[in-house]
């Protein structure tokens, strides 16, 4: 049965002033998270646990407890498993966290939560903090600065070679462990995944040479892996077939795991010939760049500290105040262009109105977003013309408020600094699509949060 929130421990009440005060910050988060809506919004993800979470069954970890450790975590860019710690470890925290003198949820318990929230509630659960910074009077919403940045996923460098041989680690463990439930004889023999760890190795060290000699030994070495790959598939095939006849848990998940990375492998043996023996330059769209996190998009924005990288690109709308009001995970390498209508569209469903002030960088300049923002009643807009310009243009580009408003922007570039720095928007360590929008989203809203506590 889902719990509300843990009853107010008179003893801890009495213990708590004898030791440190909670930090003003966390003072301020600690209000801001009372807020019945957003308590509300959380708890219907997690009513969904199970058909009859809401009546039946042991009691669980509170709502309230689940929802403020899951915000330490990202305030403090802590583990499951640290944040567990921390929490345990600080009266401070406990009180901050509800959790009073009652056990701690261990980290597994906390993920297993985690895990029910949606992309859309924490959305929703960041339009809530724009609205109460507004009510707090941290922004008014007058000034809007717009910006995109990627967030990378969890992958080492990509290869097809590397990718080959995790298709072959991961496929033959399966197989392996499946025979062993079934009651089948394993042949040792049939298990390459040491020589195809140690072909991938060697193709990496033939090719840093460069030469044409190089480039062929590379292809047999390439050759003998792709065959080694293949068979490792088809003996996946042939346990899947024979898993098929079994209804127990553990072969249902033996069977999901090849299912998954079955058709994986068959697509970078594809990529793999194409590439490398048909010579084929592959557009991005089609390239897989990890088994573990096909979902991966290949981004390049011609920034000369980061050529090429590889996770997904999202686009942000900063308010005055430092408030993110508006995330968004997009598909693909979509223009930068073509962010601008939707970022002003959402800042007027935020906050009811059009910004007196909208900037962005000069890839989002064309007449077009120019003419969209005069329809909105934007007074002040500020894009900065890409190439020529004639001396009309460059005259409006020199008044003062456009200046003024060119340095504005350029924070921007600052607070996308922070969230990756301090609230773990660098990298994502959640695994899938899913999972990568939520990083996304905790990783906003911690960081609102933390704006929002630190102001005066």
């Amino acid at each position: 049965m889902l719990q509300d929130h843990y009853p107010i421990d008179k003893v801890f009440e009495e213990i708590l002033p004898m030791v440190s005060k909670m930090d003003p910050v966390l003072t301020k988060i600690d209000q801001y998270l009372e807020d019945e809506e957003i308590y509300q919004l959380i708890k219907g993800d997690l009513s969904k646990r199970y058909p009859k979470t809401m009546k039946t069954g042991r009691k669980s970890t509170p709502v309230e407890v689940i929802l403020r450790m899951l915000v330490v975590k990202r305030l403090y860019r802590t583990s499951y498993e640290e944040t567990e710690r921390y929490v345990r470890d600080s009266l401070v925290l406990r009180k901050f966290c509800r959790v009073y003198l009652q056990a701690v949820p261990d980290d597994t318990t906390l993920i297993k939560w985690a895990n029910l929230i949606q992309d859309e509630t924490l959305k929703q659960f960041n339009d809530r903090v724009t609205q109460i910074a507004v009510e707090q009077k941290v922004t008014k919403g007058y000034k809007l600065r717009t910006d995109g940045t990627v967030v990378e996923t969890n992958v080492h460098m990509p290869s097809d070679s590397r990718q080959l041989a995790d298709s072959v680690r991961v496929l033959a463990r399966t197989v392996e462990r499946a025979r062993k439930f079934l009651g089948i004889v394993i042949d040792r023999q049939e298990n390459y995944t040491k020589t195809a760890r140690n072909m991938a190795r060697k193709i990496g060290e033939v090719l840093k040479k460069r030469t044409d000699e190089a480039k062929e030994a590379g292809k047999k070495l390439y050759q003998e892996l792709v065959e080694i790959t293949h068979k490792t598939v088809e003996q996946s095939q042939e346990t899947m077939d024979q898993l098929n006849s079994h209804t127990e848990e553990t072969t249902q998940r033996l069977k999901k795991t090849l299912e998954t990375f079955i058709p994986l492998a068959k697509k970078v043996i594809d990529q793999t010939q194409r590439r490398v023996f048909n010579n084929e330059a592959v557009p991005a769209q089609e390239k897989i760049v990890s088994i573990f996190e096909p979902h991966t998009d290949i981004i390049v924005r011609g920034k000369e500290s980061h050529p090429v990288e590889y996770g997904h690109k999202i686009w942000l709308n900063e308010v005055d105040g430092g408030i993110i009001s508006y995330y968004l995970t997009l598909e693909g390498n979509p223009s930068d262009e073509l962010q601008w209508n939707p970022s002003l569209q959402a800042h007027q469903k935020t906050f009811h109105m059009s910004p007196m002030q909208a900037s962005a960088d000069r890839g989002l300049s064309s007449s077009a977003n120019e003419k969209a923002a005069q329809d909105m009643g934007i007074v002040h807009i500020i894009l900065p013309k890409r190439g020529y310009k004639s001396k009309q243009r460059s005259e409006y580009e020199h008044q003062d408020w456009f200046i003024e408003g060119r340095k504005w922007h350029a924070g921007v570039e600052g607070r996308i600094s922070v969230l990756k720095r301090a609230h773990g928007l660098g990298r994502c360590l959640n695994h899938g699509f899913p999972g990568f929008q939520l990083w996304v989203g905790w990783g906003v809203i911690a960081g609102n949060l933390a704006v929002m506590g630190r102001s005066s």
